[in-house]
């Protein structure tokens, strides 16, 4: 299995949290057509910094000019851009025209979030025309096609064709054909011993004679399959989890059609409460252990504020809420600047009508929030360079997108607009008012110190909302690579520390630093909480919740 694209980063990727707002390309288009609006509006300033260009233009092809593409930008990492005469003015002209629109939209008078959008827009329409996105201005694109006599182009257009026809025109960012769940992804010998028409609980077969007599039962976000969690051998936390003497199940969703609009986070909830107590009852364990990330971290602290209404919190041991957000704010991502009132209603209308938010739909959005890495990057490779797509696990697990029915999308709007889970009774599960403060199990949350997508400081706030002990980690890496953190890799570093300050950064001032993956701490922690041993079973279910089917199950499929 090969990385992504060079020095483009898994987590550059990654999607989880966008089914929560939901924007569209309309609300880009929005806000492109506002930029566009200042422009007519005040054409005085755009002849202004137009007759800057130009005159920077002079000085480019005299070679007077002190732009420099940056040693960080990989799009001209060529040594054509530097030796040759008229490369080089190329980049400079691109990175003059770059600076010129960018000091235009500052001086039009966009002020707060409107001047973030404003730049952000800039950025999109100069990022598209950078020349390395066409093929003669594109120095290593051109010497391949020399190199393989044209091959490479013809190449690169079979690759156009095909994602014009498979990929709803968004170039692949990874080689599908080489990945097959229940074959080399999602392989932990398992069985599925309950389903109901929203979930398949599965049970993972034992690796030690011995085992910790309260399970765990993950939960993983409904935008996504549950496989994140099983992965390759290597990677697979499930695999980990029962090396390390845990009795381990995961919740697999249901993929939605339109015919289930109506599940809301009600179903959902009620969907867990079923699965916590099958778990309980097949392993005769008092508590069960409860994991969640992203998304399914939101529903399932809505179910233990749901359990804690009933006065049923003591089925839960403790719970683990790995890069989760429970108090999200407009400036937490880029994707915020185009989250308001609007946005968020245009968005519930759209999932309404059409009975599910579409993860294809959801994906393409979510790529041009970064579109260098996740479009422009792709572009090169794909088409210019006729590079097949990267075969690479946990792309491919992202690629494998879901829906949300249209009622859950609208509650989940509901949770973000309001923010719902911080404000006391606000939030009702069947009719049960949900206050967060009155979880009160010991609680390990986990965040990443380069996450774009759940930023380890929003992930801290969840610290201050629950009722119980709750334990912060953060580990140096970015979303995914801080959740698929196994032991093996010796790069990454955590920091830990038992108190939980007001202040994201006060507390990471007293944090302490330690080398490896954080999954061995949280395993301790674990242990640390209950660690009497039970005899692992020699089969799955018991006669009650008898085997259904091998995992990974049939939903997963969908």
């Amino acid at each position: 299995m090969t990385a992504p694209a060079d020095n483009v980063s898994v987590d550059d990727h990654v999607l989880t949290l966008n089914p929560i707002v939901g924007v569209s390309l309309d609300d880009l288009a929005t806000s492109t057509a506002q930029v566009l609006q200042a422009a007519v509006l005040q054409p005085t300033v755009a002849a202004q910094h137009l007759l800057q260009f130009n005159s920077e233009l002079i000085r480019i092809l005299f070679g007077r000019s002190e732009y420099e593409p940056s040693p960080k930008d990989r799009r001209f990492a060529d040594a054509q851009f530097t030796d040759n005469p008229i490369y080089s003015r190329v980049a400079k002209s691109w990175l003059a025209w770059q600076a010129s629109v960018g000091k235009w939209v500052e001086a039009v008078g966009f002020e707060g979030e409107d001047l973030e959008r404003a730049r952000f827009v800039a950025s999109l329409a100069t990022d598209a025309l950078a020349p390395t996105n066409f093929l003669f201005g594109n120095p290593s694109a051109l010497r391949r096609a020399f190199e393989t006599r044209g091959a490479s182009l013809t190449t690169g257009f079979k690759n156009l064709v095909h994602d014009l026809r498979y990929n709803h025109g968004m170039p692949s960012q990874v080689d599908k054909s080489a990945f097959k769940v229940g074959q080399n992804v999602a392989n932990t010998p398992g069985a599925v011993i309950h389903r109901d028409e929203i979930v398949e609980l599965i049970q993972y077969q034992p690796h030690t004679d011995m085992q910790n007599s309260r399970p765990l039962l993950i939960v993983p976000p409904q935008i996504n399959k549950y496989y994140i969690y099983d992965m390759s051998p290597e990677k697979s936390m499930v695999k980990y989890l029962s090396e390390q003497g845990f009795q381990v199940f995961v919740v697999s969703w249901r993929n939605p059609v339109a015919e289930h609009r109506a599940w809301g986070l009600d179903d959902y909830v009620n969907a867990l409460d079923k699965a916590i107590d099958v778990t309980r009852d097949v392993t005769g364990a008092d508590a069960v252990n409860m994991v969640g990330a992203c998304a399914g971290g939101i529903t399932l602290a809505v179910a233990l504020g749901y359990l804690a209404g009933k006065d049923e919190l003591d089925k839960v041991a403790s719970l683990t809420l790995m890069v989760n957000v429970l108090q999200p704010a407009s400036s937490d991502s880029v994707m915020g600047l185009f989250t308001n009132d609007k946005t968020i209603e245009s968005a519930r209308k759209r999932s309404a009508k059409a009975g599910v938010l579409d993860g294809n739909d959801t994906a393409r959005i979510f790529n041009w929030m970064r579109p260098n890495d996740l479009i422009w990057n792709y572009v090169v490779s794909n088409y210019l360079h006729g590079e097949s797509p990267p075969a690479f696990d946990i792309l491919y697990w992202n690629n494998d997108t879901t829906r949300l029915p249209a009622r859950l999308h609208s509650d989940f709007l509901d949770v973000f607009k309001d923010n719902l889970l911080t404000k006391q009774g606000a939030l009702s599960i069947n009719d049960v008012p949900i206050d967060l403060n009155r979880v009160t199990v010991p609680t390990f949350v986990t965040g990443g110190t380069t996450d774009h997508i759940t930023p380890w400081q929003a992930c801290y706030r969840t610290t201050q909302i629950l009722g119980g002990d709750v334990t912060y980690v953060l580990s140096t890496a970015g979303h995914i690579q801080s959740l698929i953190n196994p032991p093996t890799s010796s790069k990454r570093k955590f920091y830990a520390n038992p108190d939980t300050p007001p202040s994201a950064e006060d507390w990471l001032k007293d944090a302490k630093q330690h080398q490896g993956s954080w999954w061995p701490y949280w395993t301790e922690w674990l242990n640390g909480i209950h660690a009497e041993q039970t005899k692992a079973p020699t089969e799955f279910g018991n006669e009650q919740y008898a085997e259904l089917a091998p995992a990974p199950g049939t939903y997963v499929f969908e």
